[in-house]
């Protein structure tokens, strides 16, 4: 399975960026933008595998050809739009897939970019970029780049149906706009796809989420131009480090898994072993029951009897010492009384006391 990417994103002046800043990058050309006069030169800049303008069918049966200059292009562009946070351009970033030469990488993008150009009725800028040197080897991706309103002999026209906003959109019967979104993502995957099986290559590419193909692994994480620029400079960025610290923690994550996933199979096969033991427990048992000889019910009553005769044995054992027991604790008190009674006749009869006078008696 080849690798999916279809990113949808808007160049607007609300963000801060022109159409003829991103062109200029893009194409790694030179390109003037006439309402601010600034000058964005690019053409010093590596990578850039081949850079296309595809326009409507339409254009070629009414003669346009203005658009394709670049310059001409994105100012007009610039100049259509007259709100300081307009959408000036609308990107499309692909994942080419490797296996593809540069020739076939640049068919499959401009028969993306004629579908693009032709459902909308807008120009369509592309560029192809190699990986960068310091990067996956396999990282061709594609920057496709289109007005946001319809291409006319004498400029740009209506907003095409892409941009209108939702409300506008239910009024012409259509869906929503993320609907639409949706629809170019798996047209994408048919078009690789297509090209793929005319080209006798076995690799695939699928739109839908990793959760919704079933795979449990994690996403990859895009840094950005500006930021995968300052990264590659040694400037160390916040996006860099919270897109590092994002990447320990999914990895983390994945090994806690793991042993998760480790210490329920062991857990799982340990319980099968005891369930084996048990069971041959169960069965060791069951068949010494089974060889045992059966009891008869006079059998059982004799036990019984026996059991009953020599609880009673025991019985009138306990009771015998217990009642020489309490003799013999019967001897012991008599003897303390007659202690007690020779110790008080003695105290009556010494000297100066009162007591009977047997000699006068005698």
């Amino acid at each position: 399975m080849a690798i999916y990417h279809l990113n949808v994103k808007p160049i607007s002046r609300g963000g801060g960026r022109s159409a003829t800043a991103a062109i200029a990058y893009r194409s790694a050309e030179r390109v003037q933008d006439l309402t601010t006069g600034e000058t964005f030169d690019y053409t010093r800049k590596r990578g850039v595998e081949h850079a296309e303008i595809v326009l409507p069918d339409s254009a070629a049966k009414g003669d346009i050809n203005w658009a394709r200059d670049r310059q001409a292009l994105w100012n007009v562009a610039e100049m259509a739009e007259k709100r300081k946070d307009a959408r000036v351009a609308r990107e499309y970033e692909l994942a080419l897939p490797h296996e593809l030469t540069a020739r076939q990488r640049v068919e499959l993008v401009r028969r993306f970019a004629g579908e693009l150009a032709n459902r909308y009725g807008v120009a369509v800028d592309f560029a192809i970029h190699r990986p960068h040197r310091s990067g996956d080897e396999r990282n061709f991706h594609a920057h496709v780049l289109t007005t946001t309103r319809q291409l006319e002999p004498d400029g740009l026209g209506a907003k095409a149906s892409i941009e209108w906003s939702d409300t506008d959109r239910a009024k012409k019967g259509l869906g929503p706009a993320k609907g639409e979104v949706k629809e170019i993502r798996a047209r994408w995957e048919e078009l690789a796809n297509d090209h793929f099986r005319e080209l006798g290559i076995e690799a695939r590419i699928d739109h839908r989420s990793l959760a919704e193909q079933g795979l449990d692994r994690e996403p990859t994480t895009h840094l950005g131009p500006a930021v995968s620029a300052m990264e590659r400079r040694g400037i160390e960025t916040e996006v860099g480090k919270r897109i590092e610290w994002q990447m320990q923690e999914a990895a983390q994550q994945r090994l806690e898994r793991a042993a998760e996933l480790g210490r329920l199979e062991r857990e799982t096969r340990d319980i099968a072993k005891q369930q084996l033991v048990l069971d041959g427990d169960i069965e060791a048992a069951q068949r010494e029951r089974r060889s045992a000889p059966a009891l008869d019910l006079e059998q059982i009553k004799s036990q019984g009897r026996g059991v009953i005769q020599g609880w009673g044995r025991e019985l009138a054992r306990e009771k015998d010492i217990e009642q020489a027991r309490e003799r013999e604790l019967e001897r012991q008190r008599e003897a303390e009384r007659s202690q007690r009674r020779g110790r008080g006749l003695g105290r009556g009869l010494g000297p100066g006391r009162d007591g009977p006078d047997y000699d006068h008696e005698l």
